[in-house]
């Protein structure tokens, strides 16, 4: 069965079908600039996290903006993003199991391709499927700052995975993964600090530790939307991985960002849905639901109407608690911000761009369901 495309550009924003993903372009083109302009002068580089939009046309503009090339999650969306046509890629994740450690070698033919580990098994690993495909691979280890997922602990730990690295022939140590993500969404400005004066500590330790034995410094790359001027200012991080400030997110809205020196972004990504049942006197039933938008962090805003409450979702209708807001009658469409951005872009195969009312552009979210 083919896809019906959303929507055309020229076409009215009310015109658009729904459920359909939004993107403010003015918005998301502020939001760009804001965060070149807030690490202009500083000495640090900018690789900018894919797995938040999953497009090439994105991570194209954040490039021609002076980012050195994104960061992904799994081999597909890197494959994604360099059919795309972007030629720097850091999977800032473990790649374990020979099927993807094969296609992982492959794609360092196309492309600057860099990936993490924090096992030595696995980089014995990465090294067979590299010296299989004739190719070499830059590896970083992963450290556990505190985000405690993936990662071994600063220190000792981390120096026998380098050196593991830098023993087998067809890899390259190419320095530290240091992501703190537990840390983002703290929502205190201290807290945030706190946080990543720690991982700054652990990288220091580590770093002395890795020159000490005799191995290149490397890089040092890491850093989140909610922390990342914080990493920029240690003069440790080489790179920044920001990603949710092109949208922010309803859950990011909840930081505290007073006295961080952080922009405050705008929102630029939004459900646009319509109001689908009007039966109770207090509640409107829209035809966003999980399917729509996803509520791992928290349900989504009403856009435009404070009062307005988005009490739970199904899987096709979302209930609204008015709270006295005037309107919201039959066919009516609304802006909702999702809860979490990553999550819920990851349901839709595109973007309906949108400037001053109308469609500019549908831009292909490629790496949709690039999980694997």
């Amino acid at each position: 069965m083919p896809r019906v495309l959303p929507a055309q550009p020229g076409m009215a924003l009310a015109d658009v079908d729904t459920p359909a993903l939004i993107l403010d372009l003015d918005a998301f083109e502020g939001n760009l600039q804001k965060l070149r302009e807030s690490i202009s002068g500083r000495k640090i580089m900018l690789r900018p996290h894919a797995k938040s939009h999953k497009c090439p046309e994105i991570a194209l503009r954040q490039m021609a903006l002076g980012a050195v090339g994104v960061c992904c999650q799994k081999v597909s969306e890197a494959e994604a993003m360099v059919e795309g046509g972007v030629p720097d890629v850091l999977i800032a994740n473990e790649v374990v199991g020979m099927t993807k450690l094969k296609r992982l070698a492959a794609l360092t033919k196309k492309a600057k391709i860099t990936v993490c580990a924090d096992d030595a098994g696995n980089v014995a690993q990465i090294d067979i499927a590299a010296r299989e495909a004739g190719v070499t691979i830059d590896v970083l280890v992963e450290v556990n700052v505190g985000a405690n997922r993936c990662g071994v602990a600063p220190g000792e730990p981390a120096l026998k995975i380098a050196q593991a690295i830098a023993v087998c022939k067809n890899l390259r140590y190419a320095g530290l993964q240091a992501y703190q993500g537990g840390a983002q969404h703290l929502r205190g400005v201290a807290e945030r600090r706190a946080a990543i004066d720690t991982a700054i500590d652990g990288v220091e330790k580590t770093l002395a530790l890795i020159e000490g034995a005799g191995l290149p410094r490397g890089k040092v790359t890491g850093a989140g939307t909610g922390t990342y001027l914080f990493e920029a200012a240690s003069r440790v991080y080489d790179e920044l991985q920001v990603g949710s400030y092109i949208f922010m997110d309803a859950d990011y809205a909840k930081n505290d960002w007073t006295e961080s020196g952080i922009p405050r972004f705008e929102h630029s990504l939004f459900v646009w849905t319509t109001v689908m049942s009007r039966t109770r006197p207090d509640i409107a039933i829209v035809d966003a639901g999980l399917k729509a938008s996803s509520i791992d962090s928290g349900m989504p805003r009403v856009a435009d109407f404070p009062q307005a409450e988005f009490q739970k979702a199904s899987d096709e209708h979302g209930v609204i608690k008015m709270n006295g807001t005037p309107g919201f009658a039959l066919g009516d469409k609304i802006k909702l911000i999702p809860g979490h951005c990553d999550p819920t872009v990851n349901l839709y195969d595109h973007y309906v761009c949108v400037r001053g009312g109308k469609v500019e552009a549908l831009w292909p979210i490629t790496a949709r369901g690039a999980v694997w």
